[in-house]
């Protein structure tokens, strides 16, 4: 493992460029999408906030957004699961505005995984090229996932956050989990044939070991620098001088992954699964030289949430010359009025960039924007 002690007060992350343009997403068309059949919005001001019931659509909205940014639901790989019942397709559409340029986008599922996306009337070859155009960052209630969960949900927000700022890094992704794929298919093949090809396998290494020596590499220098981002927003949003230890553990760290795949082959054929890789790699969070997940409070586990959302807020704002949009879903149900506070305070010091937060309440959610005294809009669903 490689841990990260370094006290964070006074240092600046190694990618920061200065803010020179924002970025704000001014419409917002949905058609079919989730529970809404026709519907559009409008957003006049940067700071936007959206009341209603619960199943009203307000995630639902959020959710929208992050697909015209992301190409994807946050929710759910399934484009299906986003249809609405009785339908066959969707559409969403957003224009937005990127330092007075206008960009129209538009994200088209016909079923039958035909999906296409578009940006000012122009289709994209491949979905990837548009990632990192629009970043955004979301914060929803089984986001807690990060701190609790197993390594997989951490590797996905890493993955995520790197992919945005760096194209090579998300295409040698895609190659890695295609290579990947058919590593693991081929070794329970052998298994239920009972016969094996080693020469396969060795041109399958020889394709895997690059990609993924290259993540790893990438994935090690990226979390030296975000690290100390990450505890110095958790002692912020916490209003505490609890210090945390976070590490980076990956089997890669102790050997070169091609090394590391030749030694593990006979574990691998006898497991009928890839055993060694950055597949396995996971980020871990301790206090106290304990693990953080299983005594810290619900408290310091939210805090520790928002330290990260906010960690990957910075990084794309300051290697994209521009704040990423914020997207709250349900965060007043999820934070002691203190710790809101400190959210709140954190996410609009940056008057460059556009939030959307929802709430049940919108009284309390009135209360809280007019407190920070920005020009805000709120929507009832």
């Amino acid at each position: 493992m490689v841990t990260i002690n370094k006290n964070p007060l006074g240092t600046l992350p190694i990618w920061q460029k200065k803010v020179y343009c924002t970025v704000q997403l001014q419409q917002l068309k949905l058609t079919q999408y989730k529970n809404y059949y026709i519907d559009h919005f409008t957003f006049e001001e940067r700071v936007v906030g959206i009341s209603g019931l619960n199943g009203v659509g307000k995630t639902n909205l959020l959710d929208a957004i992050h697909y015209l940014c992301f190409t994807k639901s946050y929710f759910t790989n399934s484009d299906n699961s986003n249809v609405q019942t009785g339908q066959q397709g969707f559409r969403l559409e957003g224009l937005f505005d990127k330092d007075g340029e206008a960009f129209k986008i538009a994200c088209i599922f016909r079923g039958q995984n035909k999906k296409e996306i578009r940006c000012n009337d122009l289709e994209y070859e491949k979905f990837s090229q548009h990632i990192g155009l629009f970043p955004c960052v979301m914060i929803a209630p089984d986001d807690v996932e990060l701190i609790i969960g197993g390594s997989e949900s951490r590797r996905r927000w890493l993955d995520t956050l790197i992919s945005q700022l760096d194209a090579h890094y998300l295409q040698q992704l895609i190659v890695y989990n295609k290579i990947l794929q058919q590593r693991n298919s081929l070794l329970k093949q052998f298994t239920e044939t009972r016969r094996v090809d080693n020469s396969l396998l060795d041109v399958l290494d020889a394709q895997l070991a690059p990609a993924g020596q290259a993540i790893f590499e990438e994935r090690r220098v990226f979390l030296q620098a975000l690290l100390p981002v990450i505890q110095q927003h958790y002692l912020d949003i916490s209003g505490t001088e609890e210090y945390l230890q976070l590490q980076y553990d990956s089997q890669l760290l102790t050997q070169p992954f091609a090394e590391g795949l030749h030694q593990s082959r006979s574990r691998d054929l006898a497991a009928a699964r890839t055993n060694v890789g950055i597949h396995k790699d996971d980020v871990v969070f301790l206090m106290q030289n304990e693990p953080f997940k299983q005594f810290a409070s619900q408290g310091q586990r939210k805090s520790l949430l928002f330290a990260l959302k906010l960690a990957e807020f910075d990084v794309l704002r300051e290697h994209k010359g521009f704040s990423p949009i914020l997207l709250l879903d349900d965060v007043f149900e999820k934070l002691d009025a203190s710790r809101m506070g400190h959210l709140l305070e954190q996410v609009c010091a940056y008057t460059d960039a556009q939030l959307f937060i929802t709430d049940t309440h919108k009284d309390r959610l009135q209360e809280a924007l007019n407190e920070l005294d920005v020009m805000h809009q709120i929507i009832s669903l």
